[in-house]
């Protein structure tokens, strides 16, 4: 690839075409190459969409010849995960149920994004209809990790993750009800935003919990994400100036703690003590309904998941990784009496939860408490399966129980994750409060 452009962030490349130093046309081609040659191209992206990238920078360039740039990431390309609709392109969000499934028109929030001058590379693999934080699908493909060729990425946006981690595209567009942006942007160390449940679109989006499916980018700085937030709609955040000095940041000792590995406890700390040095008090925050909250997780996500899936699934189940065709199966037996009574209870527990967390400025806990699982023995070993998969989203399932946003950033150990949340709507306060840091992490 011409230069350095794949170790660029995405606001660097913007930047570099607003100064004429950077045509969007080659940006563009440079991004396309690497999907066709790369050796992992295939495991990371389901199809590329060459066609409508060239012609989306091609606009770009003759709007940046004009000075009629739409923003500052007009022209930089980027990768979308495969259960966001584009129109005339496969959208199967890694399922053998969806073969074939092409939409007629985008998802709204990549619609919004190409007015505002991105270009679409191409859709990614997932994991099979995104209930799994593993990124582990042998019905369609495992993307590698970044930074253990036998580990599983992530998920459930693990193609997303590895587009930007090998290089194939600036940043990408995810999504995060339990923690699958967060997850794969831990383990592949970038950055991940987990927007506040409904502040962007899920029109044309593929469902899996919708009252807790959220949208969010992955890429390589806090920048970035505050950047394609704002260009697929979301709030602008303003990150100049930003400090540690005098924010309160409290470390939450429920759960998030518990059952920790020495490398994600080691990286944990060491980002705590750096975010200290650089300002922030640090202190200790525990709250018993937290451990109640997640006792309901499996009867909300379960039930839900199963029953928008359950017709299509049951016409077809062998065409299913059958450890995920029994993930969707467990919500069958639960009664639609005890969803609503967890879900009243939820309720409770977050405004408990929102007036204890508003003394601080953001919650601190590890993204995962465990390293990137072994890959072959996942598949091979039952009991491992099971526990490996429970831990990887433990963490960030809170931040989608709590219905806030969060952000991940990569911290000194590799594949180990410090996890930022705050109350809904806060995403532009959390981005800044991300920014200063992220710098202090450095």
């Amino acid at each position: 690839m011409t230069g350095t452009w794949a170790h660029m962030t995405a606001a660097e490349l913007g930047r570099e075409i607003d100064a004429g130093r950077i045509h969007p046309v080659e940006l563009t081609e440079a991004f396309l190459h690497e999907i066709e040659t790369h050796p992992l191209a295939a495991r990371i992206y389901a199809r590329a969409t060459p066609a409508r990238a060239r012609g989306e920078a091609m606009a770009a360039a003759a709007r940046a010849k004009a000075g009629l740039r739409r923003g500052p990431l007009d022209g930089v390309p980027l990768s979308w995960k495969d259960l966001f609709d584009t129109a005339g392109v496969a959208t199967e969000a890694g399922s053998a149920l969806l073969k074939g499934r092409v939409p007629e028109r985008d998802a709204a929030v990549l619609e919004t994004a190409t007015l505002n001058g991105l270009v679409c590379l191409g859709k990614t693999h997932m994991s099979e209809l995104a209930f799994s934080g593993l990124g582990m699908n042998p019905v369609t493909a495992t993307p590698p990790n970044l930074n253990d060729d036998r580990a599983v990425p992530g998920g459930s946006s693990s193609g997303a993750a590895a587009s930007v981690a090998f290089g194939l595209a600036p940043a990408a567009i995810g999504s995060d009800t339990g923690g699958s942006v967060r997850i794969p942007a831990a383990w592949n160390d970038l950055v991940g935003l987990k927007t506040t449940h409904g502040s962007l679109p899920t029109e044309g989006v593929v469902p899996l919990c919708e009252r807790f499916d959220t949208i969010g980018p992955l890429a390589h700085s806090v920048e970035d994400c505050a950047l394609l937030l704002e260009a697929m709609g979301g709030a602008r955040a303003d990150l100049g100036g930003a400090t540690l000095a005098g924010m309160r940041l409290a470390v939450l000792e429920t759960v998030a703690l518990d059952d920790l590995r020495a490398r994600p406890a080691q990286g944990f700390e060491d980002a705590v003590a750096r975010l200290a040095r650089a300002g922030a008090r640090i202190e200790r925050f525990a709250m018993p309904e937290v451990a109640e909250a997640m006792g309901l997780a499996a009867v909300l996500f379960t039930s839900e998941a199963y029953g928008i899936w359950r017709e299509t699934i049951e016409r077809a189940p062998q065409k299913m990784f059958s450890r995920i065709l029994e993930r969707f199966r467990s919500g069958a037996g639960i009664l639609a009496t005890d969803y609503v009574a967890a879900w009243r209870r939820l309720e409770v527990i977050r405004r408990l939860w929102s007036d204890r967390e508003a003394a601080f400025d953001a919650v601190l806990l590890p993204s995962s408490p465990i390293l990137p699982p072994d890959a072959n023995r996942l598949m091979t070993d039952d009991a491992y399966y099971v526990t490996e998969n429970l831990l990887a989203l433990r963490n960030t399932r809170i931040g989608n129980l709590m219905g806030g946003c969060a952000l991940s950033l990569p911290t000194s150990q590799p594949s180990c994750g410090i996890g930022l949340m705050a109350g809904p709507g806060q995403e532009a306060r959390l981005l800044r409060l991300g920014a200063a840091a992220e710098r202090a992490l450095l």
